[in-house]
């Protein structure tokens, strides 16, 4: 009853009602009870009715772990990975995530997958990478399910499989997952794992776009750019662009920039390109700050400036940009 009450409390909003909460998981959880003692374990590694403290936290997620609720196992394992009110160590964190993963608990598995995949807490190994991966993945979590796409599509722990690559990602994308649309789309693009498909891959890059992931927005205005698999429409490429520079993604940036030099979709504003141009260049763009190096030279929305303008093309050729190297 204390931890039934303690977790009405705990989905309500506003300061009180968490205190009221953290009262009763204390209570729950002194007597010994597991859920109560994760609850507590909970309040305090989110400082919700409670001063945040991680020591606190783990002590208690670790009376929880001790009893086997994989819930609790799990986030002790976290907590040592991220080395929050515990010494940073990775082999612990494997025994707990095991202890979880062993029960069927999806984010241990994930987590366990992880660790194999990284080499972090045991030795790399892609195989026992794949088999956690798949075991999430069978219980149908999206985000094992592009893991478990991107393995076969790589190769790793299993053999390169673009079609079932191609089916994995497929399983996550219907569950709206926006990776794993984006990596569809792609598939659909490159006739990788399927035939090669163009309105598939818009209606996929779409779908994420909208979702506001950025890689897709940026593909999306590119396509509508060059009109590759679409009419080209500068407006919408304007819009995706827009959309995902916004995010602060530099090739969206860069493409930004080029519509504002060149007057294509919008009015020739070289202010807006270099101010676009500049912002994906000090991401470290390659092509952005070739074109930055490009409008200096020129004195194109800015003052003529080789000094400025020696600096970009180096910074440019740095990365291997073969223009910037002849200039």
């Amino acid at each position: 009853a204390q931890y039934t009450l303690a977790e009405q409390y705990a989905g309500m909003e506003g300061t009180e009602n968490h205190k009221t909460a953290a009262m009763w998981f204390k209570k729950s959880a002194e007597q010994g009870y597991a859920k109560g003692q994760y609850g507590l374990g909970f309040m305090y590694s989110k400082g919700r009715g409670v001063i945040q403290d991680y020591e606190i936290a783990a002590r208690w997620f670790r009376k929880a772990a001790e009893q086997g609720l994989a819930e609790a196992q799990n986030y002790l394992g976290m907590l040592y990975v991220e080395g929050k009110g515990v010494s940073q160590d990775y082999v612990e964190a494997v025994k707990w995530f095991k202890k979880a993963a062993h029960q069927g608990y999806i984010r241990a598995q994930i987590s366990l997958a992880y660790s194999y995949l990284l080499g972090k807490g045991e030795i790399q190994n892609y195989q026992e990478a794949y088999k956690w991966y798949s075991r999430a993945a069978d219980q149908g979590d999206a985000r094992a399910q592009l893991d478990v796409g991107s393995m076969h599509l790589d190769g790793k722990g299993v053999p390169q499989n673009p079609e079932k690559a191609f089916n994995w990602y497929k399983k996550a994308a219907e569950q709206g997952l926006a990776e794993a649309q984006h990596q569809l789309a792609n598939m659909y693009h490159q006739g990788l794992g399927v035939p090669q498909d163009y309105s598939e891959e818009i209606r996929w890059l779409n779908k994420a776009a909208e979702q506001g992931y950025a890689p897709s927005q940026l593909n999306l205005g590119n396509r509508y750019y060059e009109g590759d698999g679409v009419t080209q429409n500068y407006l919408e490429a304007f819009k995706w662009y827009k959309n995902a520079a916004e995010h602060g993604n530099a090739g969206a940036q860069y493409g930004l920039g080029l519509m504002f030099a060149s007057g294509k979709g919008v009015p020739n504003d070289f202010t807006e390109a270099i101010k676009w141009n500049l912002m994906s260049a000090e991401q470290g763009y390659s092509l952005a700050q070739f074109t930055l190096g490009e409008m200096y030279r020129r004195g194109d929305g800015v003052d003529q400036d080789h000094r400025e303008a020696e600096k970009w093309f180096r910074k440019a050729a740095e990365q291997g940009q073969v223009d910037s190297q002849f200039n």
